[in-house]
């Protein structure tokens, strides 16, 4: 598609409209335009903000002629306001001057907090509706719609280019403003996809769980995400790829870099691995070291330092080249030991101390990332492409507590053992199927996954706790799916191990738990399967 030639134009820009909830980076820009001869319109708190900033303003209130009304629900729906926006100077220059309105010629605006207000826990109805933009949206499709007159910006990382650019040239060029117009209705489409979810999930049967989640129509799926970053190529170098996000400022993809090269996309989908696992030890300090997108060792300790030394421990031959992700602060003592253990693609963390910043600085190719606490994991669902289509489910955010643990063999496991189980349950729950996990002492010793026979994971989990030297009495072994035949379970006798946690649910059950019975192993079912496929 060419750009259609009227939008080549450089449109000058003298008046500006500024209404944001988010306010990062405004003051700033407001400066730089008064600075090049434009007048500032403005409301509410926006207004206040950038006066507090020593930035002249003209209120809308002013300007319209009209106060706010309804507690501000009202307040720039106004035929000065949308005339301004919406004029094309050839064309409507006599009805603007029957009617006294003057042109704008950028509109800067983003829209009230609606996702962050109802992801909190205490969210009411009725403060989620008075989140719900009205006067944001129509003024963002109107001057979107009008972008061979105005310039429309609803992303502060917009603010400095077109400053400079107005600085240096007085004005917005034309094909910027298209592609501005085309982001800002890509951001109303994404912030009316999320209140229509809301609706719709409060406008479901109470009986109906899915349609409380899983929307009718996935029309609207792609349609809030902007491209944040161009890729160095795909999982190959002959792939090309790009970074998206949805807007929010939690998620892998707005996590903080610190250091290091350019993440790429395998990077992106191993942090994104490691972040789902930590999610499952809530408070207590773990690490979790990804490789392939598969955790291939997980620990937990009374700090960072230690989870991390215990789950390198684990495995060292896997973790050489991993991710290493913690959810705890890293320390100078804990990235000195990464320093001296391992070479690592990646470390990601929720906040580093000064002086751990400066010890990675002596591994300036490790990418060192700070996310956000909300950013570790995704709440939002699944989606899955296929040929054609799309596949999408809820997360798999089943638990499993001791007391929903179902012993099925003579020996019970003692309270150490059923520690390690649920420890092991955890982690499994993030490899891919078929899948296994050896654990002892809090900590994985051993994972094999993703094989078609499960007997075949069992061998690969089984030998690395050999390899690092983990095969020892005590251990417990994890299997993402059930037993289909006893073979499993005699070569984790002949390991040592002391007890199993499976879901149950084979028609080889029995003869499974009796295999079990004459090894004196112990065996829990959970009743709950975890297959990952990808």
């Amino acid at each position: 598609m060419t750009t259609p030639p009227e939008a080549v134009a450089r449109r000058p820009v003298k008046r500006v409209l500024v209404s944001v909830s988010d306010k990062t980076g405004i003051v700033e820009f407001a400066r730089a335009l008064t600075a090049a001869g434009v007048e500032i319109l403005s409301t509410g708190g926006s207004a206040r903000a950038l006066v507090a900033g020593g930035v002249e303003v003209r209120d809308v209130s002013d300007y319209t002629g009209f106060p706010e009304i309804m507690g501000g629900r009202v307040k720039t729906l106004h035929p000065r306001v949308h005339g301004g926006l919406l004029a094309r100077p050839d064309t409507d220059a006599d009805a603007m001057r029957e009617h006294g309105i003057a042109g704008i010629d950028l509109l800067a605006v983003n829209l009230y907090p609606f996702a962050h207000t109802v992801a909190r826990a205490d969210c009411t109805p009725e403060e989620a509706i008075e989140n719900i933009d009205v006067g944001g949206p129509a003024m963002i499709r109107a001057a979107a719609k009008n972008y061979r007159h105005v310039t429309v910006l609803v992303d502060p990382r917009d603010y400095a280019g077109i400053a400079a650019m107005i600085k240096d040239a007085g004005g917005v060029a034309g094909d910027k403003r298209l592609a501005l117009a085309a982001k800002a209705f890509a951001h109303t489409a994404a912030y009316d996809r999320m209140i229509g979810d809301w609706f719709a999930a409060r406008a479901a049967p109470p009986a109906d769980a899915s349609a409380q989640t899983l929307p009718q129509t996935l029309l609207h799926i792609g349609a809030g995400y902007t491209r944040t970053a161009m890729l160095r190529y795909g999982e190959n170098p002959h792939q090309r790829a790009a970074l998206y996000g949805a807007g929010a400022d939690t998620g892998v993809h707005a996590a903080r870099q610190l250091q290091g090269r350019q993440l790429s996309f395998n990077n992106y989908l191993d942090i994104a691995a490691a972040c789902r696992a930590l999610r499952e030890f809530g408070e207590t300090p773990a690490c979790v070291i990804v490789k392939h997108a598969n955790p291939c060792a997980v620990a937990c300790a009374d700090d960072a330092a230690e989870a991390y030394a215990r789950a390198h421990a684990a495995d060292p031959l896997s973790a050489f080249g991993g991710v290493i992700a913690l959810n705890r602060a890293l320390d100078e003592a804990t990235a000195r030991a990464i320093v001296a253990q391992q070479f690592a693609e990646v470390v990601a963390v929720p906040e580093a101390h000064p002086g751990a910043v400066e010890v990675m600085a002596a591994k300036p190719n490790v990418r060192l990332l700070v996310y956000r606490d909300a950013a570790c994991g995704d709440d939002g669902l699944d989606v899955k492409s296929i040929r054609g289509g799309l596949l999408m489910q809820q997360q798999d955010r089943a638990r499993v507590a001791a007391d929903d643990l179902r012993v099925v063999t003579r020996r019970k496991p003692d309270a150490a053992e059923i520690a390690d189980l649920l420890f092991a349950w955890r982690v499994v729950k993030h490899v891919y199927s078929n899948a296994i996990v050896v654990a002892a002492g809090n900590r994985s010793v051993g994972i094999g996954g993703g094989q078609t026979s499960r007997v075949d994971a069992v061998h690969i989990a089984l030998h690395k706790a050999a390899r690092c030297g983990h095969a020892r009495a005590r251990a417990v072994m994890a299997s993402d799916g059930f037993f289909p035949f006893e073979d499993g379970i005699a070569l984790a006798h002949e390991a040592g191990i002391a007890a199993v946690i499976q879901p149950g649910g084979s028609i080889n059950d029995a003869k499974v738990i009796a295999a079990a019975d004459a090894r004196g192993i112990a065996m829990v079912f959970t009743g709950v399967r975890h297959f990952r496929h990808g």
